[in-house]
């Protein structure tokens, strides 16, 4: 998706970000002329950072002074603090702001990077409606398109794009402080960014202010929908109605003409402004309702001052055919997330019955699309078990672990929504927890939790090894509850070859692997142990009940069945339409 970095470079990168070797192991270093070809799924420096997504409201309050308690005034219908849902069901859900803010993030970047994650995802950080919404349809147990009562404290709903809004920053901590605080934990920041809409716009008893309009970044009013419905708009005569589609879209929100210039003009400018104060990556909210023409020049505009800036879109649908060619370079290559990898994993991982019965690691392989499949690159995808638009994911302690094994192991970029570490909330949609407030006392009970144990060990393994941040997948064995795959790693000075071993089964299970096994001296990566492997030998290894292991040895690839068939992995690994 993104030009390959230089061998020099991307081997510098590798050794100095602390490869998986002891202290007093050399790494896996030969001139670059016996390490050929190159073995690698992406060169993405993303794919280095496992993700932790944060709805950045929900997180931490760690400065009250920008709650704005008092924002909406007096009437109970527009206030914009603590707006409890009502209902049995509710779970403790608020729709209105809670008070986490930029302090409460950069106060707990040390806890994020002590679960081995690289980077932060949090949401839109943009100026919303400083009122909350009267027009809509009143909230219920369907989270989908109800937003009377709701305020913009997730921050999609923007009218101005180029501000701030008033509740996230502090003090001397503005985005561009927030970016520098989380680079001096070792964490990337991910900004979630919306072009398709801005705030819900019409059937308000009576326009509110900031609802439907769009501000440019003097403070000039460009576009205004003036409480009318689309097919009440005048694009044609009225100026501050040609930002918008004359038809409706999502809900009440409005509509962005995508075709038009401006519109495009306007954004590129805001989000470059925002990539110039250190956002390190884009998430594109709701992608699918811009067609790609949109995203090709939205994606040279960023790259042109930004080049590879890395970019990954919401496309919620379980078919890989339908969001694939977002990824493809013609149509901007932007990655997405792994929506089709999520269903199987959701099936696999969870307590759900499931129509088809219980579902073993079998249900996973076809949805990986190793070779000839129809993203750009797999290798890329953002992989993740649930977010803040579906419920969260309604697993077991012991579930939770397993997905966690799997994600931090296999192909894609791992996601982890804020909570998931202690499973937060599990099984609850947007109205029922979903976006739940976590505080800093959840925070800090979290490290005695045993899923926040295991996720810990199996992210910092991946953090340690390149091998599973960037190399080629080769499955051994996925069927039941037990899966045996190779990550393969050789690229200019630096070679790696790692083999997981997965067992989601609740008894310890035995494991003797001989396929493509290479000879030398494996080093297991959690229990420390050593086997050496003699030609033609195998690696037994006994694996606990929801346990991981990853075997490592640091040498270039040398058997070979082993090559043939990495040989065959790399040249298929590029999807997408055939030319």
């Amino acid at each position: 998706m993104r030009p390959v970095l230089s061998t020099l470079a991307i081997a510098l990168a590798l050794l100095g970000a602390g490869c998986a070797h002891s202290p007093t192991e050399a790494p896996a270093t030969l001139p670059a002329a016996t390490l050929r070809p190159a073995y690698y799924g992406t060169l993405e420096p993303l794919a280095s950072d496992a993700v932790y997504f944060v709805v950045t409201d929900r997180f931490v309050n760690g400065d009250p002074s920008n709650d704005h308690r008092d924002q909406g005034g007096p009437d109970a219908a527009r206030r914009t603090f603590d707006r409890p849902v009502p209902g049995a069901g509710a779970n403790g859900a608020n729709i209105g702001y809670l008070g986490g803010d930029f302090k409460g993030l950069l106060d707990n970047a040390g806890y994020i990077a002590d679960m081995g994650f690289g980077a932060v995802w949090i949401t839109p950080i943009v100026d919303n409606p400083d009122e909350a919404f009267t027009g809509g349809d009143p909230i219920g147990s369907d989270a989908f398109f109800k937003d009377r009562g709701k305020t913009g404290y997730h921050g999609y709903w923007g009218v101005n794009f180029f501000e701030l809004d008033e509740h996230l920053p502090s003090r001397k901590l503005d985005f561009a402080g927030l970016t520098r605080g989380l680079r001096k934990h070792g964490l990337k920041t991910v900004l979630d960014i919306v072009a398709n809409h801005g705030s819900p716009s019409y059937t308000m008893p009576e326009p509110q202010p900031g609802f439907g309009q769009i501000f440019d970044a003097d403070g000039t009013l460009i576009a205004d929908h003036q409480n009318l419905h689309p097919g009440e708009l005048d694009p044609e005569n009225n100026p501050l109605h040609a930002f918008f589609h004359a038809e409706p879209d999502l809900a009440q929100l409005s509509n962005n003409d995508d075709t038009s210039p401006v519109v495009l003009d306007y954004f590129c400018r805001a989000y470059l402004k925002w990539a110039g104060q250190g956002a390190d990556a884009f998430r594109i909210d709701t992608i699918r309702h811009m067609p790609v023409a949109f995203w090709k020049s939205f994606s040279d505009c960023i790259r042109a001052e930004h080049p590879d800036f890395f970019m990954f879109g919401e496309a919620f649908d379980y078919a890989a055919e339908n969001i694939a060619p977002f990824t493809w370079p013609e149509n901007g290559g932007v990655s997405v997330l792994d929506f089709p990898l999520k269903e199987r994993i959701d099936a696999v991982f969870s307590v759900k019955q499931h129509d088809d019965g219980k579902h073993g690691y079998e249900h996973i392989v076809d949805a990986l699309y190793l070779t000839g499949g129809p993203y750009h690159n797999p290798y890329e995808l953002m992989t993740f078990y649930d977010n803040h638009d579906m419920p969260r994911m309604d697993a077991s302690d012991e579930g939770f672990i397993d997905a966690h094994n799997f994600l931090f192991t296999a192909r894609g970029i791992p996601v982890i929504y804020y909570g998931s570490e202690v499973g937060f909330m599990r099984g609850t949609g947007e109205h029922a927890g979903n976006r739940n407030y976590f505080g800093q006392p959840r925070v800090n009970a979290a490290e005695g939790h045993p899923i926040h144990a295991a996720l810990r060990r199996i992210a910092k393994v991946r953090e340690a090894t390149p091998a599973l941040q960037r190399g080629l997948q080769l499955n051994v064995e996925m069927a039941g509850d037990r899966a045996v795959f190779y990550r393969v790693l050789q690229e200019g000075g630096f070679a790696q070859i790692a083999l997981v071993m997965l067992n989601k089964g609740d008894a310890p299970a035995a494991f003797e692997v001989e396929r493509w096994l290479q000879p030398g001296e494996w080093r297991a990566a959690i229990s420390g142990d050593r086997q050496v492997v003699e030609d033609s030998g195998t690696l037994q290894a006994t694996v606990p009940a929801h346990g991981v292991e990853v075997w490592l040895l640091n040498a270039p690839v040398r058997r070979a069945d082993l090559r043939a068939a990495l040989d065959e992995a790399m040249a298929e690994r590029i999807g997408g339409p055939k030319n």
